[in-house]
């Protein structure tokens, strides 16, 4: 129970180790921008193939980002983006797919 005497100095839920953490940022910010991507274009019919290969990318740098994140923050972030990628990928995939309309 030493954890438990040890004041709170990160302030909030999302607390830190306050090490930084530039690789596991990195990935977090590109799961981020990857899945809001997917997510986003998954709207439109036309853009699957966008959607579809972000959508992708964005779940396996999420993974790779889980599982050497150290933090309870980039772990909450990692979480939004593979879910917003991985809904991209899926909605993509049903209007085309990665390489629809590529190959006839």
């Amino acid at each position: 129970m030493a954890q438990a005497m040890r004041p709170n100095t990160a302030g909030g839920l999302f607390a830190t180790d306050g090490k930084p953490h530039p690789l596991q940022d990195a990935l977090l910010a590109v799961t981020l921008v990857l899945g809001i991507t997917a997510f986003i274009t998954a709207m439109f019919h036309h853009l699957h193939l966008l959607s579809s290969w972000a959508g992708l990318v964005g779940i396996l740098t999420g993974a790779y980002g889980q599982w050497i994140s150290v933090t309870t923050r980039e772990r909450f972030g990692l979480i939004l983006g593979l879910g917003a990628a991985a809904i991209g990928f899926f909605l993509g995939m049903s209007n085309g797919g990665l390489f629809g309309g590529l190959f006839d």
